[in-house]
């Protein structure tokens, strides 16, 4: 059962961050904060890169990143062969990007949904298990090394 999370992001995406740890937290998970803390403007990369290493080296079991579009940080966490960062904005992009793509990193844009949605979309993927099967070689497919 997935019990570990990272999360991080940007000034953007602080405040959905500081309430989305709590929502996690009351159900169990236990959560690893990368920051930023405030809403200071700071460059995503500082703070996503150790939260896709510490993913990567086996200290979590799934992450969250989070800034204004969900597009820098998931551009950025997707540098990192073993992150696999999936930008949603819809309950089925969620569950798809977990389903078929074994997502383990869900990308959120905080300027262009509600905290509401991102507290469901967050829900949906830690709750959605990867399907497997004809994906698994799709999947296996996605690294380069």
């Amino acid at each position: 059962m997935i019990k570990r999370l990272v999360i991080g992001g940007d000034h953007a995406g602080v405040d959905y961050k500081s309430k989305l740890i709590k929502h996690l937290e009351e159900q169990g998970f236990m959560v690893k904060d990368f920051g930023p803390f405030t809403t200071e403007s700071v460059d995503y990369p500082d703070f996503v890169h150790p939260l896709s290493l510490s993913l990567e080296s086996g200290e979590a079991d799934l992450g969250i990143v989070i800034c204004g579009s969900g597009n820098g940080v998931a551009i950025t966490a997707n540098k990192h062969q073993g992150i696999r960062a999936a930008l949603c904005w819809n309950e089925e992009l969620a569950a798809l990007s977990r389903q078929h793509n074994d997502a383990n990193v869900l990308a959120i844009p905080a300027r262009f949904i509600s905290y509401e949605l991102a507290e469901k979309l967050a829900d949906i993927f830690l709750a959605t298990p990867f399907e497997g099967g004809r994906h698994t070689t799709r999947v296996g497919k996605i690294a380069c090394h």
